[in-house]
């Protein structure tokens, strides 16, 4: 993690825009780091890798936007953008993933960020999304817009939030220890979360649920 804050403040006369980055690719923060200071009175208070992270340092830096991939360690972008929706009316999100995984478009559409580019996309479209979604707006790419008319086929629409993220944790390959220690919660509910979540879905294997989660994009592929 490399979070800095700073304090409050404007940039150029104008009031500053305090932004969060997330994505567990260095290279990916480095670009935005250098490119949103100069597109306008952005100003990066912090950089992280993972979904725990992302949650934690909002609640520390209090950002105004955030712009997350969806495929992280230990807590997918969706689930963030869901958390952050519930906790903080104020953050707003901007989705900017390179997932090809349909299921997982439809699922973070579901989350309801305030944009979506992908990361095929231009960085004229990037700068188009970064304008109107911190302009009050919404600014979603074909790709996501297409997915807002049908319904949402995933099968993870079937598991809780919390199913969800201790789904990805297995996928993962982490133990029933090293899970409850990350979601500081009791190792049982731990197993009682992963029994309800085979159960939904009917998968019962470690190398099934692992599949599973690849086929719809909560964990990437080695």
């Amino acid at each position: 993690m490399n979070a800095d804050q700073k304090t409050q403040g404007s940039v150029g006369g104008q009031e500053r825009i305090p932004v969060l980055l997330v994505d567990d690719h260095t290279s990916i923060r480095q670009m935005l780091a250098f490119m949103l200071p100069r597109e306008g009175p952005y100003e990066i208070v912090g950089q992280v890798s993972t979904g725990p992270e992302a949650i934690e340092q909002c609640r520390v830096l209090h950002p105004k936007l955030v712009v997350l991939d969806l495929l992280l360690p230990e807590m997918s972008g969706v689930e963030v953008v869901r958390q952050l929706r519930q906790e903080s009316r104020e953050t707003r999100t901007l989705v900017y993933s390179g997932t090809s995984s349909s299921d997982l478009i439809a699922e973070a559409m579901s989350a309801r960020p305030h944009g979506f580019v992908h990361k095929e996309d231009t960085l004229q479209v990037f700068r188009e999304a970064l304008r109107a979604v911190t302009a009050g707006g919404n600014y979603f790419t074909q790709m996501a817009a297409g997915t807002t008319e049908r319904p949402n086929p995933s099968r993870l629409g079937i598991l809780t939030d919390r199913e969800r993220v201790v789904l990805q944790l297995v996928a993962e390959g982490k133990t029933n220890k090293e899970i409850a220690e990350r979601l500081s919660m009791a190792v049982k509910t731990v197993e009682t979360h992963r029994s309800n979540l085979c159960n939904k879905l009917d998968i019962h294997d470690i190398a099934s649920l692992t599949r599973f989660a690849v086929r719809h994009g909560l964990v990437p592929v080695d």
